[in-house]
């Protein structure tokens, strides 16, 4: 059955909601974190010490649904490759009951990002015409049937709830805060 259209503000509501259920998960795994100041261009979130300093910064990529499952990217996220950087992809599908959350270094995603455009590009199209440059990416769990060396098959897995990444760069290791989810 197909899902009815959102209205613009339904859609414009879905980053923000990301945007906090990572600050709350975040808080369940006993990290301190604050929203990035308003325009921030590459950061949604910083995950702080306890004397507050920065010790990570996260790029919320939310999603409500989608035929292919995946979130929509940029040219230039093929080239944002910090080492404290990471992206949490959000899924609010409808169906799963609590959202899922893959936490991923940038440096990942700017290679998956990369090798899955050129892949496309490399795939013909409709009719067998090929495929149009865009600024436009797409990061799935699953790049089948496109043949991207290195992520085939459900890749992104390994990524779920992978909160112990950012857990790792703390000085002081987190303590998760009881209740509710993994």
């Amino acid at each position: 059955m197909p899902r009815p259209l959102r209205t613009p503000l339904e859609r414009s509501l879905v980053g923000p909601a990301g945007e906090h259920y990572v600050l709350f998960r975040l808080y369940q795994q006993g990290m301190l974190a604050s929203l990035a100041p308003p325009g921030s261009p590459d950061v949604d979130i910083l995950v702080l010490s306890p004397d507050q300093t920065v010790v990570a910064s996260i790029q919320v990529k939310t999603r409500t649904y989608g035929r292919d499952r995946g979130w929509h990217m940029g040219k230039k996220h093929e080239s944002i490759r910090e080492e404290r950087l990471f992206y949490a992809f959000v899924d609010l599908e409808a169906e799963l009951e609590p959202p899922t959350t893959y936490v991923v270094p940038s440096r990942t995603v700017a290679e998956i990002i990369s090798k899955s455009h050129r892949a496309w590009l490399n795939t013909p199209g409709r009719d067998g015409k090929a495929h149009k440059d865009s600024k436009f990416r797409r990061l799935l769990p699953d790049y089948s049937p496109l043949d991207v060396p290195g992520y085939q098959g459900t890749w992104l897995k390994q990524y779920r709830e992978s909160w112990d990444l950012l857990k790792a760069l703390s000085p002081r290791t987190a303590q998760p805060r009881s209740g509710g989810l993994p």
